[in-house]
């Protein structure tokens, strides 16, 4: 296996990861079918998925869930910061399609910082 190749298939993920979070926007949150279809009956699952994601929007926990981990990734030497960063990258691409690029914005870059940064013995 190549060094280069969990670079690649990140390279890889991450696009991917992009069109399934507009996906989840525009055709769950933002499609007018699932506001008639809500109206009408409340407790089906679908409507309280998009509810609960509505609240997670709402009160930023996305981007909180992506702020958090990046700034520990900053701090933590080692595998455990990259791990912490990709972490951070998992919740910041769908926070900040979601509405809360405000803290996901600071999140990714300080995660990307994270992932680019040479090893302290180099």
């Amino acid at each position: 296996m190549s060094r280069r190749f969990p670079l690649i298939l990140l390279l890889i993920a991450l696009p991917l990861w992009l069109a399934a979070s507009y996906g989840a926007r525009y055709g769950f949150v933002e499609d007018a079918q699932w506001v008639g279809l809500c109206a009408d009956d409340a407790s089906r699952w679908e409507c309280q998925v998009r509810s609960n994601l509505g609240l997670m929007i709402h009160f930023q926990v996305l981007g909180w869930l992506t702020l958090v981990p990046a700034v520990l990734a900053f701090f933590v030497p080692g595998r455990a910061g990259l791990g912490l960063a990709l972490l951070a990258l998992l919740f910041g691409v769908p926070a900040l399609v979601l509405y809360n690029a405000s803290f996901a914005v600071f999140a990714l870059v300080i995660a990307g910082l994270r992932l680019v940064r040479a090893p302290r013995g180099i």
